[in-house]
């Protein structure tokens, strides 16, 4: 019997549905395992941020050795390494992202988790003003109104501290610099290609620190039993699984969803950091979380409003090439 037209455009819709589903889930499993890593650094607090960021990068690239042979990747990272522009960009990526790990450590360890989730909250501001100050892009006036907001977050968040949130302003920028690096490195580069590359480039300077506290009996990763071992060795997983779920997300998600979805992090660690680590929060930290989060809200509407305010565009656009091709054809001629 003929499929009818209706059935078939059901399964046309299907596979789309799907794949928006399968992705959201993908994207919900990235960003709540980036908002529950506090937890993870607390199990294995007794070793110091540096040397669980130097473990988290000998344990990466050991892991990714293993993505890479278990996907058959090797000859796109054979590419990437000939490739001497992404290569630059990578390394520095790599520096960035190390600065991002050893910042985010030392604050959850040191009692300053309510501030570090406050570094991924302030994210999405410093990366619209990286656009405006490198790439010269022009902000409309909800994005101006924004930005404002998350300026006078920064002034009342620095009187409740007393100084400028350090911690937070460190996260923030460079995680948002190490976005803007990797994303000139192009889509042809995968999520395992690029994390390989950039664990290589800080896999000597990590295998050394580890090297020299090994030597002077300073390391934990070896004197403090099996279960602090094997929670070690696992920042590997713990690193890379995160990264290549948000891969899979991007891939059937629209921006926009992205872009919301990444809050789930920061409130994750933020509630973590409340209920379980113990962490004051004045009414001076309140207010300028709420003004952050004000700014939060406002670039999520545009962000959401801007595709359908493209496709009206194009749709109009479209309209009036029909009419005109209408007015062409019905013509008389010249």
């Amino acid at each position: 019997m003929p499929t009818t037209p209706t059935r078939a455009a059901e399964r046309n819709d299907a596979g789309p549905a799907r794949d928006r589903r399968a992705g959201l889930l993908y994207g919900l499993g990235a960003y709540g395992l980036w908002g529950l890593l506090p937890l993870y650094f607390v199990t294995i607090g007794i070793a110091s941020p540096l040397e669980i960021v130097s473990n988290r990068v000998v344990w990466s690239l050991l892991f990714c050795a293993l993505l890479l042979t278990a996907t058959r990747s090797w000859p796109q990272l054979a590419v990437l390494l000939r490739d001497r522009g992404s290569m630059l960009r990578l390394s520095v990526a790599a520096v960035l992202i190390a600065v991002n790990w050893l910042t985010y450590t030392y604050a959850v360890l040191n009692g300053h988790a309510v501030e570090a989730s406050l570094g991924y909250f302030i994210n999405p501001l410093v990366s619209t003003a990286l656009g405006v100050l490198i790439l010269k892009e022009r902000l409309n006036r909800v994005q101006w109104t924004a930005m404002g907001f998350g300026l006078l977050a920064v002034l009342v968040l620095t009187f409740a501290y007393g100084s400028l949130p350090v911690i937070a302003l460190t996260l923030a920028f460079s995680f948002g610099l190490y976005g803007f690096v990797k994303n000139r490195v192009g889509r042809t580069a995968g999520a395992v290609t690029t994390l390989s590359v950039e664990t290589a480039v800080l896999a000597l300077p990590a295998a050394g620190y580890m090297a020299w506290i090994l030597s002077r009996d300073e390391a934990t990763v070896l004197s403090s039993g099996p279960t602090h071992f094997w929670l070690m060795a696992a920042s590997g997983i713990i690193t890379a699984v995160p990264l290549l779920l948000f891969g899979a997300a991007a891939r059937r998600l629209p921006l926009s969803t992205i872009g919301t979805l990444q809050y789930l992090a920061p409130v994750l660690q933020f509630i973590l950091a409340l209920t379980l680590l113990n962490e004051e929060m004045p009414v001076e930290r309140w207010i300028g979380f709420g003004l952050v989060w004000v700014a939060i809200i406002l670039l999520t509407v545009d962000m959401m409003r801007r595709p359908g305010i493209r496709r009206r565009a194009d749709a109009s656009a479209a309209a009036s090439a029909r009419a005109r091709e209408s007015e062409a054809a019905t013509a008389p001629p010249h």
